[in-house]
């Protein structure tokens, strides 16, 4: 079973906002509905007050455009809704054109596990804007909150510095089909495992999990119910120690291990979810090595995120393994990543593009215009050097000098010299609706983001005011931006 198989328990069409038809329905009675035209979706700032953003979800995108249908019952529905007065909201022959409507989009996306930046398209769009226009609301949906998950993943697989953590977050997700894309967009992000039995499943994610409270609470006393989870349990072995006293409940898990001891039993170790958790951690070390249980590992809970771990490993803390849970499923402290997806060129009578800017009294909210590409220059020794965007109609060489420029401050530019390594981000996807992407496993997917953060300088990467990774327009599209605003400022 696959996302796809679920998104056809369901009919996509419908996942859009209401205004996406209500437009949709308004081109069609301009006659424009086919009008050809490009989007583009970016984000503003990086999240977590971060200094990069992992780009996810794309799988999700390319499934649900694989399965985009409007159904009988769609249309059925869809002619119940009515406006002011009581009066049909679509016309008959509007539902009819979305009956039979076919996806036949082009569309370039960057990468799952690629790292990306502020303004830099995630993904770009091209086709009749009746298609472009619906599809949008599903886009943001995905690519927004996978992307933003993969980087809390990523920020506290930092932090625990080798150490592995677990996603343990499904009961405070919210609803069943967050947890399960949070579930996923965790292991790619950078976690080694999750205890979402249906993420395990959909996309063959390893399983981990220990018991709860309630185990050693129903038992008369805390070593009957240790004794009995080791046999239940023999080769899955975590003793929850912290349900009385945490420290009592670690001598009673040595003591439960002793007396399972056995070729069919091994003590996998505890877990502590409460309490100071450097102090237990350390204490709880010196036990198990001084019982002869050296390799029995002390795993931490209790709302862990990226700085508390880092402060646990500053405090010399004796974690291996961290389970997370609340803070990452829920990208706690920014719910959001606040992406956008935005007109930026438009097919006029005589089949030219002409470029579409958004205009704002907010410097990070005016758009780039055209149809956009990233490129990623690297130093010789492979290491990013910064990212330049670009409009594909002019063509960039690269055996010949390329300068950026900061949109946001024209004094800050970059000069690449000619033959300077580079890669384009965004890459095809689809083609006339159909899907020309090989896309990678999700282990290929994970193997990405520790690649691609290794390329990075580690001030980019720090948890706490980061490095800002430079990110520019090409030269002349600066340029060009510039006159199409000053031209759009003085229009009346």
């Amino acid at each position: 079973m696959t996302t796809k198989d679920i998104y056809t328990t369901f009919s996509p069409g419908l996942l859009t906002d209401l205004y996406q038809l209500t437009m949709g329905c308004g081109y069609w009675k301009e006659g424009i509905e086919n009008t050809e035209t490009v989007f583009a979706m970016h984000f503003r700032t990086n999240p977590f007050k971060g200094g990069y953003t992992i780009a996810c979800g794309l799988q999700q995108v390319i499934e649900f455009l694989q399965c985009f249908r409007y159904t009988d019952d769609d249309i059925a529905y869809l002619q119940t809704l009515t406006g002011d007065g009581g009066r049909p909201l679509f016309e008959k022959e509007f539902l009819a054109l979305l009956r039979k409507m076919e996806f036949s989009c082009d569309i370039d996306a960057i990468p799952e596990g690629t790292v990306v930046f502020p303004q830099e398209p995630m993904l770009r769009i091209k086709g009749p804007i009746l298609q472009t226009q619906i599809v949008e609301t599903a886009i943001l949906t995905i690519l927004n909150f996978q992307s933003l998950i993969a980087t809390k993943s990523a920020r506290m697989v930092q932090a625990a510095e080798g150490d592995p953590i677990f996603e343990f977050g499904l009961r405070r997700a919210q609803g069943f089909d967050g947890g399960v894309s949070a579930s996923r967009a965790s292991y790619i992000g950078g976690c080694v495992g999750t205890s979402n039995v249906l993420a395990g499943k959909l996309y063959n994610i390893p399983l981990k999990g220990t018991h709860a409270h309630s185990w050693v609470m129903l038992f008369e006393d805390e070593l009957e119910a240790f004794l009995a989870y080791g046999k239940a349990m023999p080769h899955n072995c975590v003793f929850l120690a912290d349900t009385y006293n945490s420290l009592e409940g670690v001598r009673h898990a040595i003591e439960a291990a002793k007396k399972l001891a056995s070729k069919d039993f091994f003590f996998a170790g505890i877990r502590l979810d409460s309490g100071d958790l450097a102090y237990l951690s350390i204490e709880a070390r010196k036990m198990l090595d001084a019982a002869g249980f050296p390799d029995a590992k002390i795993v931490a809970t209790n709302d862990l995120n990226e700085e508390i771990i880092s402060s646990l490993k500053q405090q010399k803390a004796k974690v291996q393994t961290w389970g997370v849970g609340t803070r990452l499923v829920t990208a706690y402290d920014q719910p959001a990543l606040g992406g956008v997806y935005k007109l930026t060129a438009v097919k006029n009578a005589h089949g030219e593009w002409e470029s579409r800017l958004k205009l704002s009294e907010q410097l990070n909210k005016m758009t780039n215009p055209g149809i956009l590409q990233i490129r990623r220059y690297y130093y010789p020794d492979g290491n990013a050097m910064g990212d330049m965007i670009y409009d594909i109609r002019k063509s960039i060489k690269s055996d010949v000098p390329n300068r950026m420029i900061d949109p946001f401050d024209a004094t800050r530019q970059r000069n690449f010299p000619a033959g300077t390594k580079s890669t384009e981000l965004l890459v095809p996807v689809f083609r006339g609706g159909e899907c020309v992407y090989e896309a990678p496993s999700i282990e290929e997917m994970r193997t990405r983001v520790q690649t691609q953060l290794n390329s990075f300088h580690s001030g980019v990467k720090r948890l706490i005011n980061p490095h800002t990774y430079p990110v520019g327009l090409e030269e002349k599209y600066y340029q060009q931006k510039t006159e199409l605003i000053l031209k759009l400022r003085h229009m009346k």
